[in-house]
């Protein structure tokens, strides 16, 4: 199990940047690893909401199912990773006086037929600088006039 926590934070109220996150399916547009998104149910937001991303890592493709597990509006999405590499993810919004503090946390699980523990200690670096430049993506994308 391979945990990454990143934060970043934006100068907007919890409720603008809510309303960027909300639409999963814009994600793509800030998040360089995710290529395309796919919904797999009729419903687009909320608990229960499933799609499946194509994922691009340098070189490395597969196909992440997820499953939106928690949406409290204006607060929290978390999601169920399926697919290659397992686990739960969470995006979650805390306000201060003149800005949003966007936090990102993955609980990752490497099978053992891909390396494991030791895919993990090598890709998990790899994702934090990954991510990382995604939240700026994001920030820069809630920024735009």
């Amino acid at each position: 199990m391979s945990a990454i926590s990143l934060s970043i934070s934006l100068p907007r109220t919890s409720a603008v940047v809510w309303e960027e996150l909300r639409h999963i399916e814009r994600h793509v547009e800030w998040m360089n690893d995710a290529v395309s998104i796919t919904f797999l149910s009729e419903q687009r937001s909320g608990v229960g909401t499933s799609f499946s991303c194509l994922t691009k890592v340098g070189p490395f493709t597969t196909r992440d199912v997820m499953r939106v597990t928690r949406w409290e509006e204006g607060r929290v999405m978390g999601v169920a990773h399926g697919g290659l590499i397992s686990g739960e993810g969470v995006f979650l919004l805390h306000a201060n006086e003149h800005s949003t503090v966007m936090t990102w946390q993955e609980h990752l699980h490497f099978p053992w037929w891909v390396g494991g523990r030791l895919s993990a200690a090598i890709i998990a670096p790899v994702l934090r600088i990954i991510w990382r430049k995604n939240l700026q993506n994001f920030r820069t994308q809630l920024l735009r006039p």
